[in-house]
Parts: structure tokens; C-alpha cells; sequence
């Protein structure tokens, strides 16, 4: 059998061709959505400062759009595991934009508990971008998974980097319209979603998820039929892997989104204004999807515990970093969410490639559903922890303590190559 897969069965396009398919379409979603995405990171914390007047309460938003991801995921995982990846991911990003039309109105009507309630709702976007990576492992090659989610990440870093950037402008057309200027980049988030579900509800034909079920049905009648072939393990779950992968997504996510969180607001609170925390959260961003590619293949190469290993020290390095720049310095700060970035991305391709190896077509979508509520809870976790450390402490104290909490995926890696 050849990594296209059987195409002798009419209306069943081949492995590969449907492959090229899939990945042009989330690619371009992809692009979309990242803008949406990172309207909260850039001012969803200065959002909820400006409305309380405080800095306690700041992680606050970050925690709940990451919690309202970590309930999406279930939902996405749970209609791609019964009708297919195109309506799980279409219907995802549409609740993202209706979060952000309620961000929108809170920001209009001075109202924290509707903004609250609306980055809950907002959240939804963001569970749906990470859960469109596994949509593109579906069809993928045995020995090229990594690179193919690694090509649906990458496409996230046009948007994420061009939405932070447009926080000003968005920001004076929010205020032409009425709206409070840090609402403006919701406005952008609203329309990115709407277009990323059009493209996914049009044009993800055939489904890869179907369709690989569909050609692994073939494969089974195959071998029934041919009592020569080999067995396979392919439906077995492999839970020290898969294990190994949740945790490695758990806790980069966990630190990347509080050292993140709290960044624009130490920023902000020693003077800098929204441009320059918007390009250091660019920076950020990039660096968190743009290195995909090489992360996929290093994975696919040299195996994704290696891989994660390297996403502990990188997060380690983006701590210390983050700790010892001087708040004034931009440059520093920027080296440091670069690293941060470098760290959560080597950690998701591995992990994700982990997850993907580790569950069984039947059960996939569901699984991957699961093991994203868990990095949504660790996300919303840091972001609320964060702004909780850094009242009481301060952002030093922060960057520090998640740097040293990052190092927990080296003994993860070392007992679950024991365990196998």
C-alpha cells in the first residue's frame, strides 16, 4: 500500500490529492483566523483594566477566553467526531465572532460583566484555530503528520502578525463608530471569523476526516482479504504517548499564555504605549507560528520527544529572559516573547504529533477534543494566575516562576520512555 492510499473506489479522491486540498483550505482559513485571534492577546487585558481600574483583575479576560475555549473544544471535537472536521471547525468560528460582536457592545455600553461574559463566548475562536492543526494530520502521509500540522500553524503567523499591528487603526475606527478605542480590534476578530467559517463551510471538499476513515475502511477490507498482510496496531491508543503529549501541551500553554498575558500590561503600566506592545505581541505571535516548518520536520526527523524536550529549555531561556529585562527596554521584552513563542511552538507540533500517533481514527476527533479542553484549562489558568502573581509580586516573579515550571516536560519525557 502507498501513502496515497486506495483509489479504485468511485468518488473516492486519492490520499494525496485530497491532502493537497485540505491543506490549501486551512491555509487559508488559517490566515484569517489568526488575525481574529490575536485581537484578545493584544488588548483584552488593557480592555478589563481600562473598565475596573485595576490591574487585579487584568488575567481575568485572558482566563476566559480560554476557558470558553476549553468548553468550545469539547463542542468541535465532539461535531467533527460525529459529522466531519467542516462543520466542527465552520461552527467554531462562528461563535468567535459572535463573541466578538458582544465584545463590541460591552465596550459600548461601559458593561464588565457582558464583556466578560462576551470573551467567554470569543474563546471559541481560538479553540477552533488550534483544532484545525489536527484537521491537517488527518490525510497526511505516515512520517509527514508534523509537517502537515506544521503547514496549517504557519498559516496562522500572517494574520496573527498583521492583527496586533492594526490595534491603532482598528482603534480609530472604533472610535469614528462610537466605540471605545481598544474595542477596534474586535471589529477586525468579528469579521476575520465570519470569513475563516465561509471558506471552511465551502470549500473543505471532501472532508478529511470522512475520507480518512473512509480509505481506512478500504485498507481493513484489503487486509481481511489478503491473509498475507501484516498486522497493524493503528487502532490501539498508545497512552504513554499519548499521555506524554497532553502534558507537553498542558504546560507550554500554561506558561506561554501568563507570561504573555501580563506582558502588555507591564508594558503599559511603565509607559509604553498600545504600538509597542502591539509589536512585541507580533513578535510574539510570529515566532510562535513561523518556525512550524522546521519544528515539523525536526519532529518527523528526530521524533517529538526530543522536540518537547527542547520546548521545556526554550520556555526556560524566554522566563529568565523576561525576568531580567528592564521594563523599558522593548528590544529585550521582544527577545523574550520571541523565545516564549519558539518554546509554545516546539511544544504544540510535538505534542500534537504525539496526540495524532497515539489515538485511533474511531476515536480521534473526540480525543483531540478532550486533550484540548485540558491545554484550554492550563491557559485559562495562567492567564488568571498571572494577573494574581503579578499584583502581588511582580512580572519578574512571574516570568521566573513559569520558566522554572516549564522544565517539568524533561522528567515527563524521561519516565514515558520508561514506561513504552
Amino acid at each position: 500500500m502507498t501513502s496515497t492510499g486506495p483509489a479504485a473506489a468511485p468518488g473516492i479522491p486519492t490520499r494525496s490529492e485530497a491532502q493537497r486540498r485540505t491543506l490549501t483550505v486551512l491555509v487559508t482559513s488559517q490566515v484569517l483566523s489568526g488575525a481574529g485571534l490575536a485581537a484578545g492577546i493584544t488588548v483584552g487585558a488593557l480592555l478589563a483594566q481600562d473598565m475596573l481600574g485595576s490591574t487585579d483583575l487584568a488575567g481575568l479576560p485572558s482566563a476566559l477566553f480560554t476557558a470558553g475555549s476549553a468548553l468550545a473544544a469539547v463542542a468541535v471535537g465532539r461535531i467533527s467526531q460525529a459529522r466531519g472536521r467542516r462543520p466542527g471547525l465552520a461552527a467554531g468560528y462562528l461563535t468567535g465572532a459572535v463573541g466578538s460582536g458582544g465584545v463590541i457592545a460591552a465596550a459600548a455600553l461601559d458593561s464588565p460583566v457582558l464583556l466578560f461574559l462576551a470573551l467567554f463566548v470569543y474563546g471559541a475562536g481560538t479553540a477552533t484555530n488550534l483544532q484545525a492543526r489536527y484537521a491537517g494530520a488527518d490525510l497526511a502521509a505516515p512520517g509527514h503528520q508534523a509537517r502537515a500540522v506544521s503547514t496549517v500553524l504557519v498559516a496562522t503567523t500572517l494574520g496573527g502578525v498583521v492583527g496586533p499591528n492594526l490595534a491603532a487603526p482598528t482603534g480609530r475606527l472604533a472610535e469614528h463608530l462610537g466605540v471605545p478605542a481598544l474595542a477596534g480590534p474586535f471589529l477586525l476578530a468579528g469579521a476575520a471569523y465570519t470569513l475563516a467559517a465561509l471558506v471552511l463551510a465551502v470549500r473543505l471538499r471532501p472532508d478529511p476526516l470522512l475520507l480518512a476513515r473512509e480509505l481506512r475502511r478500504s485498507e481493513q477490507e484489503q487486509r481481511a482479504g489478503d491473509a498475507a498482510a501484516p498486522a497493524t496496531d493503528q487502532d490501539e491508543v498508545r497512552r504513554p504517548t499519548l499521555v506524554l503529549g497532553a502534558l507537553t501541551m498542558v504546560l507550554t500553554q500554561l506558561v506561554m499564555v501568563a507570561i504573555m498575558t501580563m506582558t502588555p500590561v507591564h508594558m503599559h503600566d511603565h509607559g509604553h504605549g498600545t504600538a509597542a506592545s502591539g509589536l512585541v505581541i507580533a513578535i510574539h505571535v510570529g515566532a510562535m507560528y513561523l518556525p512550524s516548518p522546521l519544528t515539523g520536520r525536526l519532529v518527523d526527523r528526530h521524533g517529538p520527544t526530543a522536540v518537547a524536550t527542547g520546548s521545556g529549555l526554550t520556555l526556560l531561556a524566554a522566563g529568565l529572559l523576561a525576568a531580567a529585562a528592564p521594563a523599558g527596554s522593548v528590544v529585550l521584552l521582544a527577545l523574550a516573547l520571541a523565545l516564549l513563542g519558539l518554546g509554545w511552538n516546539l511544544g504544540l507540533v510535538s505534542g500534537t504529533a504525539m496526540i495524532t500517533e497515539a489515538a485511533p481514527l474511531a476515536t480521534r476527533a473526540r480525543t483531540q477534543g478532550t486533550v484540548d479542553v485540558a491545554i484550554a484549562v492550563a491557559g485559562a489558568t495562567g492567564g488568571l494566575a498571572s494577573g494574581v502573581v503579578v499584583s502581588a509580586g511582580s512580572y519578574a516573579l512571574l516570568s521566573l516562576a513559569c520558566g522554572l515550571l516549564a522544565l517539568a516536560v524533561l522528567p515527563a519525557v524521561a519516565a514515558t520512555a520508561k514506561a513504552r
